[in-house]
């Protein structure tokens, strides 16, 4: 029989008037992978985050039980202390310090002597090693982390959350944020942990990723448990309908094959370099196409985005609309209709300590004044904000709400609903069902193919390879900063086909 490594005794968590958890309870054992999956808002996050010392845990809101000991912890560091981590979904490290500092921060004791001085040669040392030993040497411990980029960042969270063998590691949508190559570094620990009797939370809306990783499974809905199942005795299909509590219906990617792409250009990219991270890359997106961009970590296409929505500062070559206007800074970009969402969801595509309705209406400010005068309409901002955020079922207690008190999902939602309520013509998604629910994903693909038939044209980066193929008229791969392939729509398009173009 498993023995028990955490209690969930009754917990609860409101915030104001919304009830994220209500009264859950379940066990979770030594030496599993123990996932935990839900819609955007089910509380998955919510729970982990007061596991972790986050979120605090309200008087008489229930009891974490973790082998046989009751535990309150008070913050991140106190969380540690009673052998408790967390890899969250946003970045996780903080700017300004170094590789080493972020890894030992909150036990940098162990490199003090004398109560006054940090030894910070046996510090950077010790971090060096233990980068080493993860795999991963290409980071260096005495570089300040903002020298590398967001995935490397989630690797350096990888070795800060687990170098000190804790109880219990808690992965929340982590995956979303690697490539293929950082997710097997991920498994490859998770599967570590649980070899030497730890235990893991994964939270993932990858459902084949929680089958396939996973020994057991909790699911709830709308802050209530629901089940807890052993992962080999269910299917991707019994997961769903437990999830949403209902079976889903209609297509979840595109249904149409053989299409011909248009011959209308709307958008020219030219000879685009931006030094060490791509390099002379050129290509035409034509109207009502979807063009989706695929490659493995540090191929970049991450920057192509950034690159047509004219956010890259060193930016070279030319990116041009149809009628000649040349795209070289966002303001341009945003006054002739082009959107970017970003993968850094946090610090790139959201005001985070603003409103839902400031976030949805910001870039739609000039088209919601009063006559002639050019006045903001805050009548108009607010119907505005409340149209687009139901458009896009964002859950929340009103557009008041800071962004902030939303989960990962519904954040993607309030980015999307930016966008879609300002009707632009072109739109760059970058990784833009990252963190989000298996339904609502089939909604933004359905959302996506209706703009297509609209006229509208989208492109689409993305490292994940099955809504590439689902989705996208074409896909372009990138290897070391170039083009290294490109493929149409087809029937028998398959990972296997994409990835021989990023190797």
């Amino acid at each position: 029989m498993s023995e028990i490594r955490l209690q969930v005794d009754n917990i609860s968590k409101s915030f104001g008037i919304t009830k994220a958890l209500k009264n859950v309870s379940f066990n979770i054992n030594k030496g599993e992978v123990h996932a935990l999956i839900g819609e955007n808002g089910s509380g998955k996050s919510t729970l982990t985050n007061m596991l972790c010392g986050i979120y605090s845990m309200d008087p008489g809101c229930g009891r974490f039980i973790l082998d046989g000991k009751e535990i309150h912890s008070k913050n991140q560091v106190d969380a540690n202390n009673h052998g408790i981590s967390i890899i969250v979904q946003e970045l996780g490290t903080l700017s300004g310090l170094t590789v080493a500092e972020n890894i030992f921060l909150g036990h940098e004791e162990r490199f003090i002597h004398g109560g006054i001085f940090r030894n910070t040669v046996a510090m950077n040392a010790e971090a060096d090693r233990l980068l080493h030993q993860y795999g991963f040497d290409r980071i260096k411990a005495s570089d300040l982390v903002d020298n590398y980029n967001f995935e490397d960042r989630k690797l350096i969270e990888i070795v800060k959350a687990t170098y000190f063998k804790p109880k219990i590691v808690v992965i929340d949508e982590t995956t979303t944020a690697l490539s293929q190559e950082g997710r097997e570094e991920l498994y490859k620990h998770m599967n570590r942990i649980r070899e030497e009797g730890g235990t893991v939370i994964f939270i993932s809306h990858d459902l084949p990723e929680v089958l396939a990783k996973s020994d057991t499974i909790t699911i709830l809905r709308d802050g209530t448990y629901i089940d807890t199942v052993k992962s080999s005795d269910v299917t991707e299909e019994d997961i769903k309908k437990l999830m949403v509590g209902r079976e889903m219906t209609g297509n979840y990617y595109r249904a149409d094959y053989g299409e011909k792409i248009s011959d209308e250009v709307v958008l020219s990219v030219r000879n685009v370099t931006v030094p060490g991270i791509i390099h002379d890359v050129s290509f035409d997106l034509h109207r009502g196409e979807i063009l989706g961009f695929g490659g493995l970590s540090e191929s970049g296409m991450h920057e192509i985005g950034k690159a047509i929505f004219g956010a890259s500062f060193d930016r070279e070559g030319t990116v041009k609309l149809a009628d000649g206007t040349v795209i070289n800074d966002i303001p341009t970009a945003i006054k002739h209709s082009i959107a970017y969402t970003s993968k850094d969801r946090d610090n790139e595509s959201i005001v985070i300590n603003q409103s839902i309705r400031d976030n949805i209406a910001l870039p739609s400010l000039n088209d919601l004044t009063v006559g002639q005068s050019k006045f903001i309409s805050w009548a108009k901002i607010k119907a505005f904000a409340v149209k687009f955020a139901k458009e896009m079922s964002v859950k929340m207690v009103n557009t008041d709400q800071f962004v902030s008190e939303l989960s990962g999902g519904n954040k993607q939602k309030v980015v999307l609903a930016r966008w879609i309520g300002k009707g632009s013509d072109l739109v760059v998604l970058d990784s833009p069902t990252r963190g989000i629910d298996i339904k609502v994903k089939q909604d933004i693909y359905q959302l996506m193919d209706e703009m297509r038939k609209q006229g509208k044209s989208i492109i689409m980066i993305s490292e994940e390879l099955m809504e590439l193929i689902g989705m996208c008229d074409r896909i372009i791969i990138m290897k070391d900063g170039t083009v290294s392939g490109e493929t149409l729509r087809s029937r028998d398009l398959n990972e296997q086909h994409l990835i021989s173009m990023m190797v």
